[in-house]
């Protein structure tokens, strides 16, 4: 990879972080922004206005365990 890319993906990085920081507070948003970003990778193809994707209470929150999850160690 040349210095331009690496330099152009660190960038494309940092503004998306930003971009997604500055959604959480104006719309007041509870999740993480791991989280936000996680329910963006899924939805990034439907026509569903911003605000009601994080409206959805389908998604799992990731400390919510599946009643069908093993557990490796019962602690």
């Amino acid at each position: 990879m040349s210095e331009n890319a690496v330099k152009s993906q660190i960038w494309i990085g940092v503004s998306v972080d930003l971009l997604v920081a500055i959604l959480k507070k104006e719309l007041g948003l509870t999740q993480s922004l791991h989280q936000i970003l996680q329910i963006f990778s899924l939805t990034q193809f439907e026509k569903t206005p911003v605000f009601t994707m994080f409206q959805n209470k389908n998604y799992m929150d990731q400390n919510t365990q599946s009643p069908n999850q093993l557990m490796l160690f019962d602690l």
